[in-house]
């Protein structure tokens, strides 16, 4: 797409398109404004100021955009992402007001993932003035933000491998003069053996690692972020059916969640000491692949007994929160495409969260609903742990009741984090399965911009 810094733009009273926004309460009294000519072309298209609705209306030797919201007094996210996709290149402008939230949807509304076509269309870039011009540099931040996590997850597996997002571990060390640190071969087996065990089978172009990165004033309060970095899912010896399988590229989502997430810290300069890690492998298959019933021994010491070798996100998980927990920080969250089951419960839009205490999940709900990023809480719940027992090991990693599959796998990464540190985990889908306004069908950011919110609430 463009130049994405350039879509937004401040209003000094440059010639620009009229886009007026409408309710359905406010839309009597807009058209009693209109010209006769335009009363008619807004009655010959049944316009009756429902969200996503837009007309081109004549005016004077130009034209002019009617179009619906839910509330023109208050405008969401994605409120104007529909226009910014259909309407012809050009320079517009919010008639009577300030596009204000909505500059975020204007944004990605422009998106679009095209890295392996030849014949991409590019319909030029469609600009948006705004009398508001100190919402622009956070808001592009964001958008750039979920774009950045869209590329990673939309991206094959074969050019999105463990060395690609150590690559993008590198870009922001460089920007923003973070440090790096990333561990493979034989260090990698001794210091994080499950993330070894879990991504041995890989070749070697695509060979496990852990990667960190850390960021900020050491005296600023410590927090982690953790991303599962699950580059391609196979099932592992627990092979997944080929259906099973083709959405298996996005497995790297909460990697992709996390890299994005340090983005928006480390650019807004928040007063934190940033760690994050992202265990990066791919589950694949060979001779050397580990095994249903295997004994993993963790980081932390844990032994872990292998019921399923496809429950493989929670074990690279283990060894990154034990990691995390050895820094001494005062909260850590984290992101995985963990269970199909956190599907069945929430359905795709919505991430399922899990956190120890209520004032945490009470932060991340209210962020998101402000910032039309909504979660939805799910429990933690101490009964469910039983469903982990081994009989030879110290927990097994994949249950054995069937039940509560979301919430016996958050238990489980909840037994590599140490007491007393606040946590939270999204169990994200990264993936938009049907287009709507501004999000297109394939990798998308669920639960990052409420992630970022509450840390700048609470950091800022």
């Amino acid at each position: 797409m463009s130049d994405k810094n350039a879509l937004i733009q401040p209003d000094r009273g440059q010639q620009a398109v009229s886009i007026h926004l409408v309710d359905k309460d406010g839309l009597e009294k807009f058209t009693k404004g209109l010209t006769v000519p335009q009363r008619a072309v807004l009655e010959a298209a049944r316009f009756d100021a429902s969200a996503g609705e837009y007309v081109i209306l004549p005016e004077g030797d130009g034209w002019s955009v009617a179009a619906g919201v839910a509330d023109a007094g208050t405008l969401g996210g994605w409120c104007m992402a529909k226009l910014a996709e259909k309407l012809p290149a050009g320079t517009y402008r919010r008639a009577g007001g300030e596009p204000g939230p909505a500059i975020f949807g204007w944004i990605l509304g422009q998106y679009s993932f095209d890295r392996y076509k030849a014949d991409a269309e590019d319909h030029g870039p469609r600009l948006l003035l705004t009398g508001e011009p100190a919402q622009i540099a956070a808001l592009t931040a964001e958008a750039e933000a979920v774009m950045l996590v869209r590329d990673l997850v939309n991206t094959p597996a074969e050019d999105m491998g463990p060395a690609q997002l150590e690559a993008e571990a590198e870009a922001l060390h460089k920007a923003f003069r973070a440090e790096i640190r990333v561990t493979r071969g034989e260090v990698l087996e001794r210091d994080f053996p499950m993330v070894h065990a879990v991504g041995r089978a890989a070749g070697r172009s695509h060979a496990p690692r852990m990667i960190e990165l850390e960021w900020g004033d050491p005296k600023n309060p410590r927090i982690a972020v953790v991303g599962k970095g699950v580059c391609f899912d196979s099932g592992g010896l627990d092979v997944k059916p080929s259906a099973g399988m083709l959405l298996m590229k996005k497995d790297m989502g909460g990697a992709a969640h996390a890299l994005a997430l340090a983005r928006l810290i480390m650019s807004a300069n928040l007063p934190v000491r940033l760690h994050v890690l992202v265990p990066a492998v791919e589950n694949a298959i060979s001779g050397n692949s580990f095994r249903p019933g295997d004994v993993l021994r963790s980081r932390a010491g844990i032994t872990v007994e292998i019921g399923n070798t496809d429950a493989e996100g929670r074990l690279i998980l283990g060894d990154a929160l034990t990691r995390a927990g050895e820094a001494g920080p005062e909260f850590i969250i984290d992101f995985a495409t963990l269970t199909g089951a956190a599907r069945v419960a929430v359905g795709p839009d919505l991430p399922a969260l899990f956190t120890r205490e209520d004032a945490t999940a009470d932060a991340l709900l209210a962020a998101g609903k402000t910032v039309d990023d909504p979660c939805w809480r799910l429990p933690l719940h101490e009964g469910y742990r039983e469903y982990l027992k081994s009989d030879v090991a110290d927990i097994n990693n994949a249950g054995s009741s069937g039940f509560a599959g979301a919430s016996t796998a958050a238990l489980f990464l909840d037994r590599f984090v140490p007491k007393g540190v606040e946590w939270a985990h999204f169990d994200t889908f990264a993936w938009r399965p049907t287009a709507k306004a501004g999000r297109p069908k394939g990798g998308e950011a669920l639960g990052l911009r409420a992630a970022w919110h509450m840390l700048k609430a609470r950091y800022a």
